[in-house]
């Protein structure tokens, strides 16, 4: 078994995890992981952040870190091997408090705790830290560890990928099990509708008005009875949708008064499918809903309201052979630390997914993440260690 030093492993994920960084303002932890990197004995000049948030479209506060860390020992010219995560965390890890009970790590705070995922940045700190504390012979090592990846997989998506073209594979630990040898993810779409309706006196004249939240109820009732919300199963093929927010202009609240018809509604959702077609299947399905929905809220003098709608690809499906020479690496690491690998695609987008995009295989591992993005997030810590030896085992083997 792998050796490592488990306690500054754990010092450095409590560490991490009072240091706000929620998506899009990830300055303060990009800098205490530069600072802990800089401990470790990575040289400052190997430290760096490129510019993906000047293409993020999106306020970010800073680009990606990126740390090059060269080869050594036998394995010095061997090809260059990514290792990644992400630095943000979602709003609601604002203000956690953790703390270690036995061989797990809880949240005082009534916020989530953070663990995805500052359990991935400890992995990749520690990494470096055991291979240079260590001296052991490693390929080439790049470490990235991304922004706004909670928001939209952002920092992966935008990042140069002329900046990688040496490496040969990727390993991104973001999850729970180190076990899992996560080789696919699904694709997604984020949609917004804009329903414009006509307001009027909702007690004297309610029918010269347009609700466009009754446009909303009739869209969404055609949705759910055609079987387009939630898990979707149609042909043989998958998938899943969400409404998300709903509200008004300015990010306000749909509707100014309950006296008033209310004639605007924004609304937010998403498709997902492991299948690229299906997720815009899915999406023009809602598209044809509020449509169809429009013809059914008229005013006194039979006109409809109107809507506009948008969408976006968040990121596209993958899966790489499990006969890849990643998967077998992975396999093979996994294997080194008394592990047997579960190979599994996921139902959530990754940063893996832009990876893959962007020509790098790269699979990813858990690292002792639960409960995430609830008030009831924890850390277990065996497999956060079991997470940290996994990727010292993917650094240093063949």
């Amino acid at each position: 078994m792998l050796k490592i030093d488990t306690q500054a492993a754990i010092d450095r994920l409590l560490r991490f995890l009072v240091v706000p960084g929620i998506t899009g303002k990830e300055g303060n932890i990009a800098k205490e992981i530069g600072e802990a990197l800089k401990s470790a004995g990575v040289p400052p000049k190997s430290i760096r952040h490129d510019d993906a948030n000047t293409r993020i479209p999106m306020p970010t506060q800073t680009g990606n870190l990126v740390v090059n860390i060269p080869g050594a020992g036998a394995l010095a010219n061997a090809p260059r091997q990514l290792f990644m995560t992400h630095l943000d965390t979602v709003p609601l890890c604002a203000g956690a408090k953790p703390v270690r009970k036995g061989k797990k790590i809880v949240n005082e705070a009534e916020t989530a705790l953070g663990g995805d995922n500052r359990t991935g940045c400890a992995v990749l700190v520690t990494l470096a830290a055991e291979l240079i504390q260590q001296k052991l012979s490693h390929p080439p090592i790049t470490l990235l560890f991304t922004v706004r990846e909670e928001s939209g997989l952002f920092g992966a998506r935008f990042l140069n990928p002329a900046e990688f073209d040496d490496v040969s594979m990727g390993f991104n630990f973001d999850g729970r099990s180190a076990d899992d040898v996560i080789i696919g993810a699904v694709g997604a779409d984020r949609w917004e509708v804009e329903l414009y309706g006509k307001a009027s006196h909702a007690g004297v004249a309610p029918e010269r008005g347009i609700s466009a939240m009754m446009i909303l109820a009739h869209a969404m009732t055609d949705i759910q009875a055609n079987g387009w919300w939630g898990k979707i199963l149609k042909d043989g093929k998958e998938g899943s949708s969400n409404i998300g927010p709903v509200g008004g202009k300015n990010d306000g609240t749909a509707g100014d008064a309950t006296n008033v018809v209310t004639d605007f509604v924004l609304v937010k959702g998403e498709s997902r499918s492991h299948d690229a077609r299906f997720f815009k299947a899915i999406t023009n399905a809602y598209k044809d809903a509020f449509s169809t929905a429009l013809k059914k809220v008229l005013d006194h003098e039979g006109k409809p309201g109107k809507y506009k709608f948008t969408s976006r690809t968040d990121y596209y499906p993958f899966k790489i052979s499990e006969k890849a020479a990643v998967v077998a690496k992975a396999n093979r690491a996994v294997a080194a630390i008394g592990r047997t690998p579960n190979i599994r695609v996921a139902n959530g987008g990754l940063d893996a997914n832009w990876m893959v995009k962007h020509n790098i295989p790269t699979v990813t591992f858990g690292a002792g993440q639960n409960d995430i993005h609830t008030v009831k997030e924890w850390v277990d810590l065996v497999e956060f260690e079991a997470g940290c030896q996994l990727a010292v085992a993917l650094a240093t083997g063949t």
